[in-house]
């Protein structure tokens, strides 16, 4: 007799929870954003129009009839055109004699102009300082002693109109060589090969032909150098005040010292935001625009054009630009370093003052050390995050992060620092006087650079992978951290690097936001540059260079031991 068992009961398993942290994630990345960039905004347009809590519009006003606001801003513009028609004039030239010439070591020229991105403009004007002031030169005293001219007598000024615009083009016109030689490497040779056979020569066929193809690239890199003149503050301070002018960015600063007026520095910075936004715009539509893109199939290697007997005068071209944007600068610095006035032969004095004596330089270089490891870290996290959301948009909305996280590239340094003063010296949320500013400024001024190589990175990772890692359970927070994270890590390196480097040399928003106990080494050097003490300036200079040239340079080797090399820093 059989007994019938009861069914036992079937347990069904449950899939995991997963809880996906991605949209609380989207929310705290955009309130963050906004805490950046809109805030500070938002605070320089209120008090630009504010007076005593009650709406006016008397800065404005002030602007417009007050010579010495109005005057600042014309020479500001016409300094700003000078450096970028001055930087597209050597630049042009130089980058078609590296890509389009057989050179003699135009892989060395390619480096030395690499170093001038590395090189703060401010501590380029310093070194020109050393080099071309009227008295003390090093260039004048030997025109002098070579020429017996008298001991005012000055060969070159540099605190002088031109002089500040010649300073600013030595570290202005890498932006144009770099667009423009990158556009003459993508020019193809048959275009050049046809002109040939219909009997141009080499002349008509550059001036009709190649010149053309690679003018946007030419027009665009003037915008950089003009943009990058515009918004400078360390170089103007070093140079123009001592000559007894002002350009915009150092009214604005004045603006700030006793008595303070916050309001009319406040609308005197819209203006200057609005000009920024303006030649950011031209140069996307330079770049953007249709037309002069070459189209067809596989074309051949560039045009080399052999030089013969032009070799000896390309050659000096070349070396005299560099010898001024470079040599001679870092040569002036050293000497400045290494000797003292009225001592013969070399000396450790100025590196022993600076390291063992001068009570200001363990904190600063404190501050800025820890300042760029937490704005490389955080700012490198934070624009991964951003250009996966953006490139991904796993959440609805996720593009106007790539919006928010663009918009501080319109932003200049001075006119940011200006914003965070009016937003953080309020008692209910007193950030000034600590780093935290400081981070906050470094991580806005650095955000566009940082997302735009991250997102240029995204483009070149297949979502497959992390779809796959999806399908077996894993969050997207997690396949980011685990999957895709590492694939990028060659662009994470660089990016970490960059924001970095851009940091520990940053003086524009540094200048309006430091206190006693938060000065930075940027800015220890321009307080050094008032009393004149050269020497220390130059310890505090080389060594700002020796970490960033050392930076890149670990940066380049790392990936080594795992990964791709990654490209050189630009």
């Amino acid at each position: 007799m059989s007994v019938a068992l009861p069914d036992a009961p079937v347990s069904i398993a449950r899939p995991p929870i997963r809880i996906d942290l991605l949209r609380p994630a989207f929310y705290a990345l955009a309130a963050l954003l906004v805490v950046l960039v809109v805030l500070p905004l938002a605070w320089l347009a209120y008090y630009s129009v504010t007076k005593d809590g009650q709406f006016t519009l008397a800065n404005f006003a002030t602007l417009v009839t007050d010579n010495t606001l109005r005057k600042p801003f014309g020479i500001a513009v016409g300094m700003a055109l000078g450096v970028g028609a001055l930087s597209c004039a050597v630049a042009t030239p130089l980058a078609w004699l590296v890509a389009r010439t057989d050179l003699p070591g135009r892989r060395i020229v390619r480096a030395l102009i690499t170093a001038s991105f590395v090189t703060p403009p401010f501590l380029g004007a310093i070194a020109w300082e050393i080099l071309a002031a009227p008295n003390s030169g090093l260039l004048n005293v030997f025109w002098r002693q070579l020429t017996g001219a008298q001991p005012y007598d000055a060969l070159v000024n540099i605190y002088s109109f031109g002089g500040l615009v010649f300073a600013i083009a030595c570290y202005t016109f890498p932006y144009v060589f770099t667009l423009v030689a990158n556009g003459l490497d993508r020019v193809p040779s048959d275009l050049e090969d046809a002109s040939s056979i219909l009997g141009a020569r080499g002349w008509t066929t550059l001036r009709k032909v190649t010149l053309p193809l690679v003018l946007p690239a030419m027009l665009a890199g003037s915008l950089i150098a003009i943009l990058q003149a515009l918004t400078m503050f360390g170089s103007p301070a070093i140079l123009a005040l001592p000559a007894g002018f002002h350009v915009i960015t150092t009214k604005i600063w004045s603006l700030f010292q006793f008595p303070p007026k916050p309001g009319l520095a406040a609308a005197a910075s819209l203006p200057l935001l609005l000009i920024t936004v303006l030649l950011l715009q031209g140069k996307s539509w330079i770049l953007g625009r249709k037309g002069y893109t070459v189209l067809g199939g596989k074309s051949g290697e560039p045009r080399v054009t052999r030089l013969r007997g032009w070799t000896p005068l390309a050659l000096a071209f070349a070396f005299l630009v560099l010898s001024l944007t470079v040599l001679l600068p870092y040569a002036a610095l050293a000497k400045a370093a290494l000797t003292r006035n009225g001592v013969d032969g070399l000396t450790l004095h100025h590196f022993h003052f600076v390291f063992f004596e001068f009570s200001a330089t363990r904190l600063a270089m404190w501050n800025t050390f820890l300042l760029g490891f937490s704005t490389a870290t955080l700012g490198t996290g934070i624009a991964l995050l951003t250009a996966y959301m953006v490139s991904r948009n796993p959440v609805r909305g996720a593009h106007w992060l790539g919006m928010l996280a663009t918009a501080p590239v319109a932003i200049p340094g001075i006119v940011l620092g200006v914003g965070l003063f009016l937003t953080y010296s309020h008692p209910q949320l007193m950030l000034y006087g600590t780093l935290w500013i400081l981070l906050i400024a470094f991580l806005t001024i650095e955000m566009p650079a940082g997302y735009q190589q991250m997102a240029a990175a995204f483009q070149g990772i297949h979502p497959e992978l992390e779809e796959a890692s999806r399908i077996l359970g894993a969050s997207r927070l997690k396949t980011l951290r685990l999957i895709t994270a590492p694939l990028l890590r060659t662009s994470v390196i660089a990016t970490w690097c960059f924001v970095f480097i851009g940091t520990i040399r940053e003086l524009s928003a540094t200048i309006l936001l430091t206190t006693a106990n938060t000065k930075l080494v940027s800015v220890i050097i321009y307080d050094l540059n008032e009393s004149g003490d050269m020497g220390a300036i130059s310890v505090l200079g080389i060594m700002l260079l020796l970490v960033s040239f050392a930076v890149v340079i670990l940066a380049n080797r790392l990936p080594l031991l795992g990964g791709p090399r990654l490209p050189a820093l630009r």
